[in-house]
């Protein structure tokens, strides 16, 4: 019998976070909690209320999500895999409503920086941040006013009965948000091959370039580099950094040791199976 798993969701029900969840668990057994704010998946898992948590990461459009790259770094929290998921936004709004009754649009902000191109013609439309796409859906549904719209996907529209008044309106066409399969410790599978891992270089000069030397002269691919503040101290940072290889690789460990010896501070994040159907 399959264990049922505790998993903590970005958004609701119809949302892309779920759409990553679903896919990523699929065939296992889940009992899912679906959160407000990125804080809430975090410290579920953290607080071990939760064995997995989903939560986006990055967009190809828009960047890197700071806040959840900030709260798994704090937690200590793992990344257990990843699942890439195409975003197709869409304007929902009440059935028999029309686009030029639109006054008001519910959104998570990330939906809104990704559909920039459609606000911009429509400057009177007030747009509302919101929770999350979903969230902002089923608030469109309950509110029940045909002025108010909400920027999600078509799943959205058929879990909280609204009609798409507007299809496709992101910016770019090839449209994929990230999202992070967290966990309270690191897991790493036979198909593991890429690598997270957090660092904070000493304040002096080249450091950074020294330190990314390793990468080069190890022979490992860094596909990803995300600059975070460093609280309490001014103009100092961490980098999150995503490069392609396996721990077990005495090569790749032999580089890892190289580089934490010149970091003031190092952690592996995880080691995990790379999702590549976000490569096309």
């Amino acid at each position: 019998m399959n264990e049922t798993l505790a998993v903590a969701c970005f958004g609701q029900p119809g949302s892309y976070s779920d759409q990553a969840m679903q896919s990523w668990f699929a065939g296992r057994a889940l009992s899912a909690s679906y959160c407000d704010h990125f804080e809430d998946v975090v410290s579920a898992v953290a607080e071990g209320r939760a064995r997995y948590g989903v939560v986006p990461i990055e967009n190809s459009s828009t960047g890197g999500i700071t806040e959840v790259y900030d709260l798994i770094r704090r937690s200590r929290c793992a990344v257990a895999g990843e699942k890439c998921i195409p975003i197709e936004h869409h304007l929902l709004g009440l059935p028999g409503a029309k686009l030029e009754d639109i006054r008001r649009v519910y959104s998570h902000p990330q939906g809104f920086a990704q559909s920039r191109d459609f606000f911009s013609a429509h400057p009177s439309w007030e747009k509302i941040p919101y929770f999350s796409t979903s969230k902002s859906a089923e608030k469109v549904a309950e509110d029940g006013d045909p002025a108010e719209a909400a920027v999600a996907g078509r799943l959205a529209a058929e879990l909280y009965g609204l009609t798409v008044l507007a299809p496709s309106i992101q910016t770019s066409r090839a449209n994929f948000t990230r999202f992070f399969i967290i966990a309270p410790h690191m897991e790493t599978g036979p198909d593991a091959d890429k690598i997270t891992l957090v660092i904070a270089v000493r304040h002096e000069p080249g450091a950074l370039y020294h330190v990314l030397g390793y990468f080069f002269y190890g022979g490992m691919n860094m596909t990803h580099l995300e600059s975070r503040p460093m609280e309490g101290h001014p103009f100092e940072y961490y980098f999150h950094i995503d490069v392609m290889g396996r721990l077990d690789n005495p090569s790749n460990a032999h580089t890892l040791e190289g580089l934490a010896s010149m970091c003031a501070d190092f952690r592996i994040l995880g080691n995990y199976a790379s999702d590549k159907g976000g490569r096309s």
